[in-house]
C-alpha cells in the first residue's frame, strides 16, 4: 500500500502525468475527484494526506474534518476558494503556485497596454466599417512619452516592467512592501497610491485580493486618472469596481481598459463592460501558454511532495 493518499479535488487538465510522476516518487497514491461542493470535497478527502485543489471549495467545515492532511496546494496564484485561516488554525499549510505563468501574465498585460495605447482595436474597427484615415480619432502620445505604472512590484509586475522598458518612457510602481532602493535597482520609481493614479498613463494591476485591495480601483480613483490613461487588470477581478470602470469609459473619463479577470466569471451577459468603448476583454486567459499548464502541474506536485516528506515549503500563504 502507498504511504500517502493525495487527493486532487478537481481539475481541468488533459492528463495528470506530471503530478503522478512526482507524487508516486514521493511514496504517494493519487486519487482523482471532480468535486463542486464542500460536501463532495469532504467525502473525497476526509482521510487524505494532501490535497491538490483547482476550483473546488475547501471551506472551514471541510478543513475541520481533515484527519491527516499535511498540506493543501492550490493550482495557480489565487487561493480564494481555500479558507487559509481555518487551515492555519488546524496547523495545515496552504500553498499556491505563483511562478508558473509569470512571463505569460506579464506578456498579456503589456500586450493589452500597447494595443490600447496605439488604439489598435478602435482603428481596426474603424477600417472594417469603411473609414480610411491615417490619423487616430483620439489623442495618441508615443509610448516613450508615457508613464507605465504597476500597482504591486512582485514577480509579474517586475516582468512587465522588463518587457515595456524597451519602449522607453518613465516607469513607476506602488507597493508598500517593497523598498524604494529595490525598485531603483530596476530603474523604477517608488510612488504612493495617489501619485500612481494621477501620474500614470498606463496602470497595470498586480496585487493580491485582500479586504484592503477589493475595489482598489473605484469611481473616486478613476476620477483621479488622466483622461488619456489606460488601466489593465490581469490579477484578481475584484480589484476593480467594473461597473464604475464601464461608466468611466462611457463618460470618457479614461481612454481605455484591458481586463482579463472579473468579479463574476463568466462575465454576465448584461454587464455594462460588454458595451463599454475602448475596452479589450479577455476570458481569464492571461496565464495560458502551451508550456504553462505542464509547468503548473509539475510545480504543484513538487510542493505536495515537499509537504508529504516534511521538507521546507516554497510558497506557503498561511504562515
Amino acid at each position: 500500500m502507498s504511504k500517502f493518499r493525495v487527493v486532487i479535488t478537481d481539475h481541468g487538465f488533459p492528463n495528470l502525468r506530471h503530478e503522478e510522476d512526482v507524487i508516486t516518487a514521493a511514496g504517494g497514491e493519487l486519487v482523482v475527484a471532480q468535486c463542486k461542493t464542500p460536501e463532495e470535497v469532504l467525502a473525497a478527502s476526509r482521510d487524505a494526506d494532501a490535497l491538490l485543489v483547482q476550483w473546488a471549495p475547501v471551506n472551514a467545515a471541510v478543513i475541520a474534518e481533515l484527519a491527516r492532511c499535511k498540506v493543501i496546494v492550490r493550482y495557480g496564484i489565487g487561493y480564494d476558494n481555500v479558507d487559509i485561516a481555518a487551515a492555519k488554525a488546524r496547523g495545515i499549510p496552504v500553498c499556491n503556485v505563483p511562478d508558473y505563468g509569470v512571463h505569460e501574465v506579464a506578456e498579456h498585460a503589456v500586450s493589452m497596454a500597447v494595443a490600447l495605447a496605439r488604439q489598435l482595436p478602435s482603428i481596426d474597427a474603424r477600417l472594417r466599417a469603411g473609414t480610411w484615415k491615417i490619423t487616430p480619432d483620439r489623442q495618441m502620445p508615443s509610448l516613450r512619452e508615457m508613464t507605465f505604472a504597476t500597482a504591486g512590484f512582485g514577480r509579474i509586475a517586475r516582468s512587465a516592467h522588463h518587457m515595456i522598458r524597451g519602449f522607453g518612457g518613465k516607469r513607476i510602481a506602488y507597493d508598500p512592501f517593497v523598498p524604494a532602493d529595490v525598485m531603483a535597482m530596476e530603474a523604477v520609481e517608488k510612488v504612493e497610491i495617489d501619485d500612481l493614479f494621477t501620474r500614470a498613463d498606463l496602470v497595470s494591476l498586480h496585487l493580491p485580493l485582500t479586504a484592503e485591495t477589493k475595489h482598489f480601483v473605484n469611481a473616486e480613483r478613476l476620477k483621479e486618472m488622466k483622461p488619456t490613461a489606460i488601466i489593465i487588470n490581469t490579477a484578481r477581478g475584484p480589484l476593480i469596481d467594473t461597473v464604475a470602470l464601464a461608466a468611466a469609459l462611457k463618460n470618457d473619463q479614461i481612454a481605455g481598459a484591458g481586463i482579463d479577470v472579473f468579479e463574476t466569471e463568466p462575465l454576465p451577459a448584461d454587464h455594462p463592460l460588454r458595451s463599454a468603448p475602448r475596452a479589450i476583454l479577455t476570458s481569464h486567459v492571461a496565464w495560458y501558454s502551451e508550456s504553462s499548464i505542464p509547468r503548473l502541474q509539475r510545480l504543484a506536485g513538487e510542493e505536495v511532495a515537499r509537504g508529504l516528506k516534511g521538507e521546507p515549503l516554497k510558497n506557503q500563504v498561511n504562515k
